[in-house]
């Protein structure tokens, strides 16, 4: 196993990428020592349909990680009809590289969240889980609810270059400040004609306004 190159994956709705996001995959990519692929999901099977689709999301985050060598886009999701379940992503990504280190970065929220995902205790034997904290967030590994606490009991590590060592399995806080945005906040600000551009890369503030992305139908007014 040494030697290995760990293969880090982002997945999200992205809808759309913003600068948090980007914050988080720049640090975890600084501190795993590989670059992060963005994986936007087709199809997300826990929240309702997105406001752009996924050809749109995916050219978002094209245009946020032009020239960056921490980042890139894995399209894998987007190659299949169905729900973007990431148990499936995974086992198709483990047929491929059963033996190379996988490492999936979630928000602390996706973590807490973790038992209503599809399967999610098989998760822990297809990769390691990097969990990444936004300001305010108050949980602590050892306060974790029942059936997750009990499925990441002795899964915690402190060491980023561990993760390499082995496929799957370990679980890594990445405790760094990271921004205070969401997705959900800043397509509100669109729809509302609030000040917008600020929390997302220009490429990808001039492609929303080009498409004409989370606009309220009704609103005539200049974009901010």
């Amino acid at each position: 196993m040494a030697g290995r190159t760990l293969i880090a994956l982002y997945g999200g709705t992205f809808d759309p990428v913003h600068n948090g996001h980007l914050a988080i995959a720049r640090t975890a990519a600084t501190a795993l020592g590989c670059r992060v692929r963005l994986m936007p999901a087709a199809d997300p099977p826990h929240r309702p349909p997105p406001g752009a689709s996924a050809h749109q999301r995916a050219s978002m985050l094209d245009l946020a990680v032009e020239g960056d060598d921490l980042l890139c886009v894995d399209r894998r999701e987007m190659q299949r009809d169905g729900p973007s379940y990431t148990v499936q992503t995974l086992r198709e990504l483990r047929a491929a590289e059963p033996d190379t280190p996988v490492a999936l970065l979630v928000g602390a929220d996706s973590f807490l969240g973790l038992p209503a995902w599809r399967e999610w205790e098989a998760l822990f034997g297809l990769a390691h889980f990097v969990v990444a904290d936004r300001p305010g967030d108050a949980w602590q590994p050892d306060t974790l609810p029942g059936p997750l606490a009990a499925a990441v009991a002795g899964r915690w590590t402190e060491d980023p270059a561990g993760l390499a060592a082995s496929p799957s399995g370990k679980i890594l806080a990445l405790r760094q400040p990271l921004h205070d945005v969401s997705a959900t906040g800043l397509r509100a600000r669109i729809a509302r004609g609030e000040p917008w551009r600020h929390l997302v890369p220009a490429a990808v503030a001039r492609y929303i306004r080009d498409q004409g992305l989370y606009r309220d139908a009704a609103d005539t007014g200049s974009w901010l």
